[in-house]
């Protein structure tokens, strides 16, 4: 390992959460366990041509917002457990940081900046985390089972005893998962305990690649009845989930504001943390703001978390989604919660979608588009082309929920800068308290002397 002995300001944070500072002949230097406004040195692990990586190895000025991670599992030494980046920074100061990852994303690969930022919406910092994929690993050589997320930059599974960003009563369980697993006659053959929490039931899918033994069911049941947990079996990939024993409660969260319950499957996407989705289905409602007489399009619909809420407020809503199965769910989410007049369902690529399939869906006076990390560019590319067209009218306004900053950026530049729309609003969401993860909320509105 090369070390670097010069003393370096951090200037910043990266989408990594690592520290950024600059050597005295302009290289970058990303620092790991470094704040900004702290004076440190490092030592480095990588260098390129143009910049340097490495870890804090001194601190000689503190930055005020540095805190004490809750967690003892949290660090940069070795094993420590890489499912959080930045409990060493003040919850608010996280935000503010990520705030300017969203307003930086966009002015550099977009020109795009908003007219006004809206208020962050923040929520608990800890016991937030209500869906979880938890790797199982038995180690023959020291006769032990680890359950957790992957130590920092490595396949290994961390050595975890408590996770505070989890439900309390689900960290209280990892020891306990550890016994259970470690007396499984296929203890070697169960990769992954994935966590999904709904109102009042818990449940975990327990990954395995060989059948279970009637010992092993059993070993399961009488888990489950001593802490509460509803088990599900996955053999092989996520049509093969099934429950360990019919009939127990259903999964399912509510929308409280809306009047709206949403049941769900233990591998569903679902948000991760409820106590934001509810406030952000409400915000992103409130900034729609469709008229009773209006048709709204939800893009990226999955089970309906957007497209039921405002059916509550508008005439019609459409939510178009690129799975067959995830559409029937939602229409059946539709159904339960008396809401399929003012609802219908489509299944449609949404990452090939062009022209010619936009103007099939037909025009909507508000969109919502709520894509995965690879972002919505064929659709923003379809509205781009489809500008001035004849017989064409584009909505008038479009709130997009993102959890990628940087294609976040991508599509607003091609709305701003080729279909006439301007940025009017857009701000943070912090779904992930601890994490580098950037969730966000964008308004556009279409130029009215377009």
């Amino acid at each position: 390992m090369a070390h670097g002995y010069d003393w370096l300001e951090v200037e910043s944070l990266d989408l990594e959460a690592q520290g950024v500072a600059h050597r005295a002949d302009g290289k970058v230097v990303f620092i790991e366990g470094a704040l900004p406004g702290e004076r440190v040195q490092v030592n480095v692990s990588r260098k390129k041509n143009q910049w340097e990586q490495g870890q804090m190895s001194a601190l000689a000025r503190e930055s005020a917002q540095r805190v004490r991670p809750a967690c003892p599992h949290f660090g940069l030494h070795a094993g420590a457990c890489g499912g959080c980046k930045m409990q060493h920074l003040h919850p608010a100061a996280q935000v503010a940081i990520k705030q300017r990852v969203l307003e930086d994303n966009l002015w550099h690969l977009a020109k795009v900046r908003p007219e006004r930022i809206l208020r962050p919406i923040e929520g608990p910092a800890w016991a937030y985390r209500e869906r979880a994929r938890l790797s199982v690993r038995f180690v023959a050589k020291k006769g032990t089972v680890l359950i957790g997320f992957h130590e920092r930059k490595s396949s290994y599974v961390a050595d975890m005893t408590v996770c505070p960003v989890l439900p309390p009563r689900v960290s209280a369980m990892l020891l306990p998962l550890r016994g259970l697993i470690g007396a499984m006659d296929q203890r070697d053959r169960l990769p992954q305990i994935e966590l999904a929490v709904g109102d009042g039931v818990t449940a975990l899918v327990l990954r395995h690649l060989e059948p279970l033994s009637a010992a092993d069911a059993e070993r399961l049941r009488d888990f489950g009845a001593a802490h509460g947990v509803q088990w599900w079996l996955q053999a092989k990939g996520p049509d093969t989930v099934h429950p360990l024993d019919a009939g127990g409660p259903a999964l399912a969260y509510r929308l409280p504001e809306f009047g709206i319950t949403m049941p769900f499957r233990p591998t569903d996407f679902t948000q991760v943390n409820p106590h934001i989705n509810r406030v952000l289905v409400q915000r992103a409602v409130q900034l729609l703001a469709p008229a009773p007489h209006e048709r709204v399009i939800d893009w990226f619909c999955g089970l309906g978390n957007f497209t039921l809420p405002l059916a509550t407020r508008a005439r019609q809503v459409l939510g178009i989604e690129g799975s067959a199965t995830l559409v029937a769910r939602a229409r059946d989410n539709a159904r339960l919660n008396g809401l399929s007049e003012r609802t219908a369902f489509e299944a449609r690529d949404l990452f090939e979608i062009g022209a010619d399939e936009l103007r099939a869906a037909g025009s909507a006076e508000c969109w919502l588009v709520d894509p995965p990390r690879e972002g919505a560019f064929a659709l923003a590319k379809a509205l781009a082309a489809l500008h001035g067209a004849e017989g064409w009218t584009p909505p008038r306004r479009i709130v997009y929920v993102s959890c990628n900053p940087a294609t976040l950026a991508r599509d607003a530049g091609l709305l701003v800068h080729q279909a006439a729309y301007r940025c009017s609003l857009a701000g943070m969401v912090n779904m992930f308290p601890h994490t580098a993860h950037v969730e966000s909320i964008a308004v556009f509105d279409r130029d009215a002397s377009a």
